[in-house]
């Protein structure tokens, strides 16, 4: 709806008219019932190929007599474990509907129209979505090599800099920042500099400088590290997330957290899964192989790809990628074309099992002729 068709446009809070909606990846069940085709697979969303641990399942079964009831709203449970995980202390923990909820709150309590948030090119959409609706300036570090360039970054710092975005791994180019790199970039940040670290795909990352943002709770006052039970822990449905910050900055983010963000199951089930390591190292195990087949595969293929530490990997298709895309769904394979993200010739796709993989490439080989 454009802005002669939509009555109500001029009401809005500033800022909500540059704003375009989070684009999903595309669900098996719509793409089938679109196209009328079946044994879809998709690699589009960064799921976990595995599912779920059989110990949230277990635990899920049991919570179902208790649905009439409102969940904990403070979550104290889930708040205590993850307390113990990360050597923090409960007051340190907001729990969210997914760490999107994270932040979106941290733009609700930081943000404003009179200050800026920053980010990289590149950068995960959620970042300019939550600033724009509050009315927040804009501020896009050109990207160094598909990943940020913390250099540029601090060059790029205003007086109403007030909120810096930093993804590690970065989603959606899958590049990871180094404990020493990072760790320099926050000695050099004034006080009043929120910055959020959002280590989504953490688990994934096996590189021995790869920095535990919760590990720097107590140096960095004005750091805020979430994390996200969608990916490693296969929770994505039930929308579980949580941010890590100095209790001060927690209380903030918990003054504007709706109550009950977090329901029931998706707090038992995060407890379940955490309890689960033998499932988090299949996962990881996994996705190691699945990014190696992949490798393999566009190399052979003659594609340029972007080395990535997460669960996912970003490929050139060298030519229009919505073409490509087209072309691929039609055989029953969704991926995620990212021109929205200025990448208008790639692709990300995400690790699924190896026979899914495999598909994939051979699908692949097929549209583009090769």
């Amino acid at each position: 709806m454009t802005r002669q068709t939509n009555p109500f446009l001029e009401l809005a809070a500033p800022g909500i008219e540059a704003l375009k909606p989070y684009l999903p990846g595309k669900p098996i069940s719509e793409l089938e019932r679109e196209l009328g085709i079946t044994h879809s697979i998709k690699l589009a969303s960064n799921e976990n190929p595995l599912g779920v641990s059989e110990k949230v399942i277990e635990t899920l079964g049991r919570c179902v007599p208790e649905l009439s009831r409102y969940p904990d709203g403070g979550g104290y449970r889930l708040r205590q474990r993850l307390a113990e995980k990360h050597a923090v202390d409960p007051a340190c923990i907001t729990l969210g509907n997914g760490s999107n909820d994270v932040l979106d709150m941290v733009a609700r309590v930081f943000l404003s129209p009179d200050v800026e948030s920053m980010f990289s090119q590149y950068a995960f959409a959620v970042y300019p979505i939550s600033s724009q609706a509050v009315g927040a300036g804009l501020r896009v570090a050109p990207a160094k090599a598909y990943g940020h360039d913390l250099e540029r970054m601090l060059q790029m710092l205003t007086p109403k800099t007030r909120v810096i975005w930093i993804a590690n791994p970065n989603n959606p180019t899958g590049t990871r920042l180094t404990d020493t790199e990072l760790y320099s970039f926050l000695l050099q940040l004034p006080e009043h500099v929120i910055v959020v670290l959002d280590e989504a795909y953490f688990e994934y990352v096996q590189e021995s400088d790869f920095p535990d943002g919760a590990a720097w709770l107590q140096r960095f006052p004005n750091l805020i590290v979430t994390r996200t039970f969608s990916k490693a822990y296969g929770l994505a449905s039930l929308r579980i997330g949580y941010g890590l910050s100095n209790p001060a900055i927690a209380d903030l983010l918990n003054r504007v957290r709706q109550p009950f963000n977090v329901n029931a199951l998706a707090q038992s089930a995060a407890l379940a899964a955490l309890d689960d390591e033998e499932f988090i190292q299949r996962s990881i195990a996994l996705n190691n192989k699945g990014m190696q087949q992949y490798r393999q595969g566009f190399e052979a293929l003659g594609l340029d790809y972007i080395p990535s530490v997460a669960n996912f990997i970003t490929v050139d298709v060298g030519e229009d990628a919505s073409r490509v895309d087209q072309a691929l769904l039609r055989e029953g394979c969704i991926t995620r074309p990212i021109a929205n993200y200025g990448l208008p010739n790639h692709l990300r796709i995400s690790v699924g099992l190896e026979e899914e993989n495999d598909r994939l490439l051979t699908t692949l080989k097929k549209v583009l002729k090769r």
